[in-house]
């Protein structure tokens, strides 16, 4: 027990995915030395978990995880702007942060999480449905080195605000934007200037034309497309 409690690469990673009682289990890890090395925590689908386990946590004062990189708090569902501010508070050097599903969000989290947490790269917002333009243009002001940005479902988004990220993020590498009819190729056009683009889900980008198309067809370095429900394109290629 002494040998495996001495090693601090078994203790990178805590995994509390669909477990049930997961903000008690959370704060009895965190309470343990052990675990002050994180490197990732997995809450996603975990039960329990709300945002009074994150107050706790912060309100202590003792806890700060620094070498956490990667936290997944998809469909905790009991978590609410408070929570994801009280959350990011503790892991400043936060790289990967995915809240798919969270419903309730709303752009006060985006606030949270660009003010807490500094070096963002991946963000994962699917089915976020109350997050505006307002919280994706903090995105775009903050996080300039993002490399992998999931905005599926998040329906309240507009053309200008897009924009705005594709012109700022301009390291984006992988950008998923499922299920998203309103857009058009005010926006289409700018992801032609994305060099390093590799991954792209387009699919339900009914508003897409030839003209949005020809401008994609700019990113020399993709190897994934997705062109499914896309009206006009298939309508073009006769399907």
């Amino acid at each position: 027990h002494r040998a495996l409690a001495a090693n601090p690469k078994l203790w990178e990673v805590l995994d509390l995915h669909e477990m049930k009682k997961a903000g008690e289990r959370l704060i009895s890890a965190l309470s343990l030395a052990r675990y002050r090395h994180l490197k990732v925590v997995n809450l996603e689908f975990a039960q329990d978990i709300e945002d009074r386990h994150f107050l706790r946590l912060k309100e202590t004062g003792a806890i700060l995880l620094e070498e956490l990189e990667f936290l997944n708090l998809n469909a905790c569902q009991k978590i609410s702007d408070t929570g994801i501010g009280a959350a990011t508070s503790l892991c400043p050097n936060l790289r990967a942060l995915s809240i798919y599903w969270i419903v309730g969000l709303t752009d006060a989290s985006i606030e949270h999480v660009v003010k807490n947490c500094k070096q963002i790269i991946d963000l994962n917002m699917s089915g976020c449905k109350n997050i505006s333009d307002r919280g994706i243009q903090l995105v775009a002001d903050n996080y300039q080195g993002l490399q992998k940005l999931d905005i599926t479902r998040c329906i309240k988004l507009t053309d200008d605000a897009l924009q705005k990220v594709l012109e700022k993020c301009s390291a984006l590498e992988s950008l998923n934007m499922y299920a998203l009819s309103s857009f058009t190729d005010k926006a289409y056009t700018k992801i032609g200037y994305l060099g390093n683009l590799t991954f792209l889900d387009l699919c339900g980008a009914q508003n897409l034309t030839d003209d949005g198309l020809s401008s994609i067809s700019r990113c020399g370095s993709l190897t994934y497309l997705n062109l499914s429900w896309c009206a006009y394109v298939l309508l073009m290629l006769g399907w």
